[in-house]
């Protein structure tokens, strides 16, 4: 056999996805994210590491921006062929370039006029890494494919797409390569989701790989259980309003934001919470949200109950979908306590920035983060009690009350890592652990390798390996 593996991200960090498959004369990318850990985004910057017009086709697991952020950017530098997801990831994939883009342009436009008031250059040209029409450029080429169906995606080379239980379209990849009379299967986990929370399916493992790459974002500790999320939101929610201040959460547009909702609708039924103003002041989340709506086939059990019933896990008395600058910017003006769910999920840009300079240094209020930070983010600093904070270039006191629920996390923890592997009925011949922190992918490493004495490897940044 002869099929070349690169890893192009998401090597010994959490961002940045990206590996490469080279076999029967296909090269084949699973993945194009965006790196997001404050040390690594130059490598958003970087040549690709082989030239984008000679890539085929890419795989993509789902469409969180660590996963799709780099697609405009593949295109704008030469690749022409077809992206390959589900249909669902396909809608979310365009609302989360398409913010990027924006994001992007108005980034460049702020940081350029503040730091030529403060007479400072940046180590980032001051221009986007793409632009809305390179996303433009990118929309026509995402190609649907169904779960469980087997897709050429080159010359003897099939893929199949599985649940991954992560965020809404999820999917875990399995590629099977003939040559020369002889198969080998490499199994892309993506995002590994969770077994028993609300909204979506569970994760559908597949039986059997000779190769795996494994996600290790939690592959060193264990979440709180998913039950407890309702009793520590009311608690928070509670004690908050108490105070008099404000409970602000980032959130990722996707799958956390319409899982809040369907909580905080819940509390709301049990009369757990009082009825407060709340706001999804994210203009990405608010699209996500009508996607969600446009594909109940992906709803687990529960949600469809919940739908057959008359309701919907979207809708929450008292919300306001802020759409527009202004909406947002009224947020600031509104007396008492209110719920503010604002993206980025890690704080890196977007309305967030804005609430959590408003609102960071009161005492009355709590931040609340409910999604895993990445080394390097605003959201990671504040969690690890940095203190002042840099907001858009100034320095804040943290005096609001900083809290975190664990059980939120839409990535399996160690234990369920363990559970999607042990579908496999033999052992791969190698197993190489991705998509994790240092200390996370090691010690996930150490662990697989005790418990199930399958060769395991942590692969290093633009690693090469053959597999045979």
């Amino acid at each position: 056999m002869n099929i070349k593996l690169n890893f192009f991200g998401a090597a010994q960090n959490v961002t940045g996805s990206c590996y490469l498959i080279e076999a029967n004369g296909t090269r084949l990318l699973v993945d194009c994210g965006l790196y997001q850990e404050r040390d690594l985004k130059q490598r958003n910057w970087d040549p690709f590491p082989v030239p984008p017009s000679t890539i085929d086709a890419v795989l993509l697991t789902h469409a969180h921006l660590d996963h799709c952020g780099r697609l405009p950017r593949l295109v704008k530098e030469g690749f022409g062929g077809k992206i390959y997801c589900t249909p669902a990831t396909a809608e979310i994939a365009q609302i989360i370039m398409k913010d990027s883009a924006f994001l992007q342009e108005e980034d460049v436009k702020h940081k350029k006029a503040r730091h030529e008031k403060a007479n400072k250059t940046s180590p980032f040209p001051y221009t986007p890494l793409y632009t809305a029409a390179d996303v433009e450029n990118t929309i026509p080429l995402l190609t649907p494919v169904h779960y469980k169906t087997a897709v050429p995606v080159g010359s003897g080379i099939t893929a199949t797409f599985r649940e991954a239980g992560h965020i809404f379209g999820s999917t875990s990849i399995r590629l099977a390569v003939e040559q020369g009379g002889e198969t080998r299967t490499i199994l892309f986990s993506g995002d590994v989701g969770r077994w028993g929370m609300p909204i979506i399916n569970d994760p559908d493992p597949f039986d059997s790989a000779d190769y795996v790459l494994t996600e290790s974002t939690y592959g060193d500790r264990l979440h709180g259980e998913a039950k407890d999320i309702p009793s520590e939101l009311a608690r928070i929610i509670n004690e908050t309003h108490k105070a008099g201040g404000n409970i602000v959460i980032p959130s990722f547009a996707v799958e956390r934001t319409q899982e809040l909702l369907y909580h905080l609708n819940g509390l709301l039924r049990e009369n757990r919470i009082p009825h407060l103003l709340a706001f999804v002041d994210s203009p990405m989340a608010i699209r996500v949200t009508e996607v969600f709506k446009k594909h109940p086939e992906l709803f687990d059990d529960e949600t469809m109950d919940l739908i057959h019933r008359g309701a919907h896990l979207c809708d929450l008395p008292g919300l306001t979908m802020s759409n527009t600058a202004d909406q947002s910017k009224a947020i600031n003006h509104i007396k008492g306590t209110a719920i503010i769910i604002a993206g980025s999920g890690m704080c890196t840009g977007g309305r967030i920035k804005h609430h959590l300079k408003n609102n960071i240094s009161r005492p009355e209020s709590t931040i609340l983060f409910v999604g895993y930070q990445a080394v390097g983010t605003l959201g990671r600093l504040i969690l690890d009690g940095v203190d002042p904070i840099r907001i858009f270039g100034e320095e804040h006191e943290v005096k609001a009350r900083i809290e975190k629920i664990s059980g939120f996390s839409a990535h399996a923890d160690q234990n369920e890592l363990l559970r999607w592997l042990s579908a496999l009925k033999k052992a791969p011949r190698r197993v190489f652990v991705t998509h994790g922190e240092p200390d996370a992918a090691n010690a996930f490493k150490k662990l697989l390798e005790e418990k199930t004495g399958w060769s395991c490897a942590v692969p290093a940044y633009q690693q090469e390996i053959l597999l045979d």
